[in-house]
């Protein structure tokens, strides 16, 4: 069970960094060298933005709940 927390929390915390770099900010971040800096701020949020949200929230619900069980882990293995 430890080694699987171990997997998870790795895998998700590399994948979070990689889709919070991917949002768009305010000055275009790295999402503007794959093509989201070219649309239009009067637009709102795109169905790809938007997609990317839900994506770091469920990715980050599984990071939380991986760490909540590593810390069980440790407390009563």
């Amino acid at each position: 069970m430890s080694l699987f927390l171990d997997i998870i929390l790795v895998s998700t915390s590399v994948l979070m960094i990689l889709l919070v770099l991917l949002h768009r900010a305010k000055g275009g971040g790295l999402s503007s060298l794959f093509g989201g800096g070219m649309q239009s701020s009067l637009s709102g949020s795109t169905v790809a933005e938007k997609n990317l949200d839900r994506l770091t929230i469920y990715v980050a619900i599984v990071w939380a709940v991986s760490i909540v069980g590593m810390g069980l882990n440790i407390r009563y293995a």
